[in-house]
């Protein structure tokens, strides 16, 4: 398994055992239901990823003799430690590259609820730039071959042209949500959602990039509508290019 592949399924995994204590079995099922990216995984790949996590100290694993079945060894139930809810939070601050793929994009999305506002909005306008790079190199390459392309290779394109632009419409209106929702919590209406109150202070000081990329910093206790320009934090990632006009 590749390494970004190895990360991607260790955020999965960490962010459902956030919510409870699980079966290595039950864990694979909502992979499976939940992250199509992951219907692929067996348990090949599920189980040398959570030993790793054990021996990074990210989870721990009990026999669950509750409920023991007959003729059948006890399950091994998998918890969350401290540490790895920290590593959790950590994963989702991030805000790379990586996380504007397919397969990282998913798993994000399903872990928006844990995530703050302003890592939420730059994910969305990450991905809906690539989405627009692919849609224009797609458009562009349907009017290259429009009079020689075989006809039904011109109609999958063009499916696939349509598959793009209702997904960058989709993205747009979340990306306009996500500021009206970032913008009421500020203005007192509304509190953000996850795990806020496990973030001091200083990290309420949320940095959303505006419609020219300038990442604009918000004070959790701040006088409403205020805001300053500040450079960029230390090895943070870069707003996404080019920017999205969020007041669209």
């Amino acid at each position: 398994m590749s390494a970004c592949r190895a990360r991607v399924l260790e955020l999965a995994v960490l962010g459902h055992l956030a919510e409870a204590p699980m079966h290595g079995y039950e864990l694979r099922k909502r992979l499976n239901c939940e992250l199509g990216a992951f219907r692929a995984f067996s348990y090949g790949s599920l189980y040398p990823c959570l030993k790793e996590m054990q021996r990074s100290g990210l989870v721990t694993s009990a026999r669950d003799d509750s409920t023991p079945a007959r003729g059948r060894r006890s399950r091994i139930v998998y918890r969350l430690t401290s540490s790895g809810r920290d590593h959790l939070l950590r994963l989702l601050a991030e805000c790379e590259p990586a996380t504007d793929d397919d397969e990282c994009f998913g798993v994000h999305f399903t872990l928006f609820a844990r995530t703050r506002a302003e890592v939420r909005l730059r994910i969305l306008a990450g991905r809906r730039n690539r989405l627009q790079e692919r849609l224009d190199c797609l458009r562009q390459r349907m009017e290259q071959t429009a009079q020689e392309a075989d006809p039904y290779v011109l109609e999958l394109n063009r499916y696939r042209a349509e598959a793009l632009e209702r997904e960058v419409g989709w993205l747009d209106d979340l990306v306009r949500q996500e500021r009206h929702r970032f913008e009421s919590r500020h203005d007192g209406q509304s509190g953000d959602a996850g795990w806020a109150g496990q973030y001091s202070d200083a990290d309420q000081r949320t940095e959303v990039p505006d419609a020219t990329g300038t990442r604009r910093t918000h004070g959790a206790h701040g006088p409403r509508g205020t805001s300053e320009t500040v450079p960029p934090r230390p090895g943070a990632p870069p707003p996404p290019t080019p920017p999205v006009d969020l007041e669209q």
